[in-house]
């Protein structure tokens, strides 16, 4: 006698390949940056981490267009971006110009490790942070700056340097490198406001100019790849704060005109 049925249907065992495949490749350009890193191929480290930041917005889209979200996919791509955007960049820091600063003694040494740390640590927390508000943010904006945008400005950074494109040398930069990782860590976890790109475009139809727009654009990074890079990614981050501050300004000019209206009522 066959046991009644009880109606419910077990999940399905197994993970979508599809977008796994992209957070896998993403995860792998993220350990061949630390390895690149270590080996001192700074520019390939570099290169490497942008890979990993184009991979992992693929990875997202394609589990979008192809209904293969999943929870197990949302863990996977953090776990993936602290490798990528968290540890690779520290790591690469570290070892490019962080490290150098032993050489002012042990005191300077200490700052050197800690300014990494700090990013990395910022990081985690920033994906974390990411992870509960799935859902319930506002997909317009990110709060803080996102660990792909800060690792482009990092590695940028490295890459523009080691290019030789701002003029300087990476033995020069031995007490502006910590500056960078600290400050790209804190705005990780910052409720500074960045556009997201998320909602964008509304549809499929876009404006004109944004064809020339992107035709500019790309022979400017065909043209000078890092420091182009590095010039974006400074805008990008210095959009933020001008971005929150306009909107406090805005909140406290609207509660000022209530205010008024007030009164005279």
């Amino acid at each position: 006698m066959e046991a009644p049925s009880t109606g419910a249907r077990k999940p399905p065992r197994g993970i979508y390949l599809l977008p796994n495949l992209f957070t896998t490749g993403a995860m792998f350009a993220g350990f061949y940056a630390i390895v690149a890193g270590i080996g001192g191929r700074y520019t390939d480290a570099a290169v490497a981490v942008f890979v990993a930041a184009i991979l992992d917005g693929l990875d997202g889209r394609v589990a979008r267009l192809t209904g293969t979200q999943s929870e197990f996919g949302v863990q996977y791509d953090s776990l993936s971006d602290l490798m990528s955007f968290g540890l690779a960049p520290a790591l690469v820091l570290y070892t490019w110009s962080l490290s150098s600063l032993k050489a002012y003694g042990s005191g300077w040494g200490k700052v050197g490790w800690a300014a990494a740390f700090i990013y990395a640590a910022c990081a985690a927390l920033r994906l974390a942070r990411f992870n509960t508000q799935v859902g319930v943010a506002d997909k317009r904006y990110f709060q803080g700056l996102a660990s792909p945008a800060a690792a482009g400005l990092c590695m940028s950074f490295v890459w523009a340097i080691e290019s030789g494109g701002l003029g300087l040398r990476a033995s020069e930069m031995d007490f502006v490198t910590p500056v960078v990782a600290i400050v790209a860590g804190l705005l990780m976890v910052s409720r500074v406001r960045y556009f997201s790109f998320k909602a964008w475009p509304k549809s499929d139809r876009v404006p004109f100019i944004w064809i020339p727009a992107a035709m500019l654009i790309l022979v400017a990074l065909a043209v000078d790849t890092p420091r182009v890079l590095f010039g974006i990614a400074v805008l990008y981050v210095l959009s933020g704060p001008v971005m929150t501050l306009w909107g406090l300004r805005r909140k406290r000019s609207e509660r000022a005109l209530r205010g008024s209206g007030r009164n005279e009522g």
